[in-house]
């Protein structure tokens, strides 16, 4: 079991590598707390008022897959990475896993957390390191940016399962194709009901536009006729 969650972004704010996937390992806040902090929605209420507001304030949907310590995939849809940085260049990067959906009027929980430098502040201040550090990122004379990066359409495991079962589909697809091709017994795939010919055995055809209410055949080899 590993101590850390990992978050696959894109980063288009870095020209030089917007197209591709960043992965950033945070620290599990397990490894401080017995349970993951619980964090208010007036929090996530005061940044979504500051994104509205100052322009080094963003948001951005980029996020395309979370991981947790067992290697274990997540929905990104509850997920929330703040990456910050105060005047004093220290950097802070945050995630959470809202309970709604939704940013305003959501809880949610602190899961992990970055550099290792804030993982010692908070295992040694505990609480008391939490409101500070987030009364600091909604500290808008403070902060040189903050940025709340959302996930992206559907996740990177999504997608892949996704493919896959598409791509049983197309199989299937396909099998089914050269089922229809493939003659059985009697020389076809899916049986003939139509009516054989008492005479010779072969198979008699209706004749379209015959009165209505009776159907009439007749065999295309010996000429016999049969009204229904």
């Amino acid at each position: 079991m590993s101590s850390f969650f990992s978050v696959f972004t894109f980063t288009p704010w870095d020209s030089l590598n917007s197209k591709s996937l960043t992965e950033v390992k945070l620290f599990s806040l397990k490894n401080i707390f017995k349970t993951f902090p619980v964090i208010e929605p007036e929090f996530f209420d005061d940044v979504l008022s500051n994104l509205y507001k100052f322009k080094h304030y963003s948001w951005i949907e980029c996020i395309k897959r979370i991981v947790g310590p067992n290697n274990e995939d997540y929905d990104i849809k509850p997920w929330n990475f703040i990456w910050g940085m105060d005047n004093e260049r220290r950097i802070f990067q945050f995630l959470f896993q809202k309970v709604k959906d939704e940013v305003k009027d959501s809880q949610a929980t602190l899961v992990a957390l970055a550099p290792p430098e804030l993982g010692k502040l908070f295992n040694q201040y505990k609480e008391e390191a939490i409101l500070r550090t987030l009364s600091l990122l909604n500290g808008p004379k403070r902060m040189k940016f903050l940025m709340v990066l959302a996930p992206k359409g559907k996740s990177i495991a999504e997608e892949q399962q996704l493919l896959h079962v598409n791509k049983k589909d197309l199989e299937r697809l396909k099998f089914n194709e050269v089922l229809k091709q493939i003659p059985n017994i009697k020389g076809q795939w899916f049986p003939e009901y139509s009516p054989r010919c008492p005479n010779c055995k072969k198979l008699i055809t209706e004749i379209k536009g015959f009165n209505v209410g009776l159907v009439k055949f007749i065999c295309p080899k010996c000429g016999y006729k049969k009204i229904k």
